[in-house]
């Protein structure tokens, strides 16, 4: 009786006490705020640098992008020093952080000085500060302040201290996520006019199921190991890393069925923070910057190529460069954000600053719709922006700029809701990789694109889409219409464990696009990269200055089939940030996740979805935690029940 009376009460105690810590631990993470670092983006500044600069400015650029990730390492190891006294941020990261900045910029100024009119007032962008996550976009759609406990693989401690949580420390949050459900249809396209363009070209280059990643990025960051700083799924051209030159670009492999296609299309990869180690767990750019846990293969890509509401299309230029989006809109603002984040058969609504919460027999979808003017002479611009531009609300492209088919890419994955309630621990956050400090906000998507198809193919595209025809080898692949919805027999709330067709990198993707070709050589090890047949596997892959900004062996960091080669650089005017360009979706309108808004009905075929999410607390949980207690209570009714019969035998 005493052994079992002591079980329950210790039990008992134990659970109440787990359940105070988990609440306590909550309150504190919706108290504190992500702490990041915030510095003015220098490259966004710089309209115009001259060729002979570019290679320079380029190094120093990416070191500007090296010295705030390894500010934003040592914030994450101060947290709790730096919590009990903010200022100390000051002396010990920010500081040491201007001078390393003034000094890069120095190195730009002189750089552009050489070969033209040396620029004036970029010391003014040294100065870092801290911000917290309900500053960040610029005080514009920033999330609120961060709740939910860590998912796996975090510590508690590390979401209290930083009150980011997410597998590498550093996001994403409860905040970041939306119910698809209940957000009011936003989407909107030009209306046609008398002279528009009304066909499209869709090419099919498959999925990355055969596991091409890096963390390069050579369009703002060429000959610079590392640059991008988080991981980039690719497909189409083979051969993409920070050293492929163009000759390298135009004699590689392809993943795309059409063969002419040689063009590169590459994205963040898309993780769940479920706790699973990848090959890049202990490498730049992946678990040592933040970004953990298992990627997701896409379901389904689909890439088409549209006309213009208002005019005839005109031929890209062979290695014309696209960057849409912003990979630090979190700090930067959302003025050049452009990825929307949806759910198939939701289409209509699309989310700007939210990952959404898809009901069961939906799939998560990610979207990007490319700028579709060019000024007729650039294949590329010293801010990667200002060649291109997007339409107006009309359709029509700026004085001076031509149409040109736009690139719409559309991304969809087979990932479940997460369970926001325990922190991903029942069904697993998703995030985009992202800079370190940029923690993981889906308002930092962005995708990248190089022309590279050939001349005659894009004879063939452009003359399909001003003559209103649907061409291309993916011309079957596109989407269904926005209004179809999930099916009705799969309907059920999101709190499900992951579906099996979550699939990881290192299993093919069954979907309707061809597999990607093999990888001519893969590598097992990222720390061993794959070259191709004439490429020696010895040859060094470091910045210009000499050294390595990932810190690490020199190597590119390559999964498959990239061949490691130095390219020239690729192209000082101090602008003011750009605004939003005009057309831009206005801000999505939603309401609070789980609620429909007013006046709104729940879409057919779909349970209105009160709780996107599993929830703490159930049966099952409830008894795996008492087990100990329903034991001692049996040990005590035993107890009573010997006593009973003992004092009845011996009357």
């Amino acid at each position: 009786m005493l052994g079992g009376g002591t079980l329950v009460a210790v039990n008992v105690y134990a659970s109440a006490t787990e359940g105070s810590s988990d609440q306590q631990t909550g309150q504190t993470a919706q108290v504190l705020s992500a702490p990041t670092v915030y510095c003015p983006d220098v490259g966004s500044r710089l309209t115009s640098v001259p060729d002979a600069a570019r290679a320079d400015v380029d190094d120093e650029l990416a070191q500007l992008d090296q010295q705030i990730a390894a500010a934003y390492q040592q914030l994450k190891e101060q947290a709790a020093a730096i919590q009990q006294d903010p200022g100390a941020a000051d002396g010990t990261i920010l500081a040491p952080l201007k001078e390393k900045r003034s000094q890069s910029l120095q190195r730009i100024a002189d750089a552009i000085g050489r070969a033209g009119d040396r620029p004036q007032g970029l010391d003014d962008l040294a100065a870092c500060t801290l911000r917290s996550s309900d500053q960040g976009s610029g005080g514009q759609s920033a999330s609120p302040q961060d709740s939910g406990a860590p998912s796996q693989g975090a510590s508690a401690s590390a979401s209290a201290g930083t009150g980011s949580g997410g597998q590498g420390g550093n996001g994403p949050v409860a905040a970041d996520y939306a119910d698809i459900t209940g957000v009011q249809p936003n989407a909107a396209t030009p209306a046609e006019r008398s002279g528009g363009s009304t066909g499209t070209f869709s090419s099919s280059c498959g999925v990355n199921a055969n596991g091409l990643f890096n963390s390069d990025n050579v369009i703002v960051a060429p000959g610079v190991s590392n640059g991008a700083h988080h991981f980039h799924d690719y497909i189409g051209n083979q051969s993409n890393n920070a050293f492929a030159s163009d000759d390298d670009l135009a004699k590689a492999d392809t993943s795309c069925a059409d063969r002419g296609d040689k063009s590169t299309y590459y994205w963040p990869v898309l993780r769940l923070q479920n706790g699973k180690q990848e090959r890049d767990a202990d490498k730049p750019g992946g678990g040592t910057e933040g970004n953990a846990g298992q990627i997701v293969t896409a379901k389904q890509v689909t890439l088409t190529f549209e006309g213009n509401p208002t005019s005839k299309v005109t031929e890209m230029p062979r290695l014309l460069r696209i960057i849409t989006g912003d990979a630090k809109s979190f700090v930067n603002g959302p003025a050049n954000a452009n990825a929307s984040w949806s759910c198939t058969g939701f289409e209509d609504r699309q989310l700007k600053d939210k990952y959404p919460l898809c009901p069961k027999g939906s799939d998560v979808v990610r979207t990007f719709r490319f700028q579709s003017c060019w000024d007729g002479r650039n294949i590329d611009s010293a801010n990667h922006r200002t060649h291109v531009a997007f339409e107006a609300a009309d359709g029509s492209c700026p004085a001076g700029f031509e149409a040109i088919p736009q690139l719409v890419q559309r991304i969809v994955y087979a990932v479940d809701a997460p369970s926001l309630a325990d922190g991903g621990r029942t069904v697993p956050l998703f995030a985009v990789d992202s800079f370190p400090e940029q923690l993981h906000k889906p308002v930092t998507d962005h995708g990248d694109f190089i022309n590279v198809f050939d001349e005659d193919l894009m004879r063939k595209m452009v003359d399909c889409i001003n003559s209103g025809r649907t061409c291309g080898a993916g011309a079957g692949e596109q989407p269904p219409s926005q209004s179809a919805e999930p099916d009705p027999s799969e309907s059920a709330t999101p709190q499900d464990p992951p579906s099996d067709t979550a699939s990881p990198v290192t299993e093919p993707s069954d979907t309707a696009a061809p597999a990607d070709p093999p990888a001519e050589t893969g590598s097992a090890d990222p720390s061993e990269p794959a070259t191709g047949p004439s490429e020696p596997a010895t040859e060094p892959t470091a910045t210009k200055n000499g050294s390595d900004s990932s810190g690490g062996t020199g190597l590119p960091h390559v999964y498959t089939s990239a061949s490691p080669k130095k390219s020239s650089g690729t192209g000082g005017v101090i602008s003011k940030p750009t605004d939003r360009p005009e057309t831009q979706a206005p801000a999505d309108a939603q309401s609070p996740a789980g609620a429909a808004p007013a006046g709104q009905e729940t879409p057919p075929g779909t349970a209105p979805q009160t709780e996107p999410q599993a929830v703490q607390g159930d049966l099952a949980e409830t008894g795996a935690h008492l087990w100990p207690a329903v034991f001692g209570g049996l040990l005590l009714a035993a107890g009573f029940v010997l006593l009973w019969r003992t004092r009845w035998r011996s009357s």
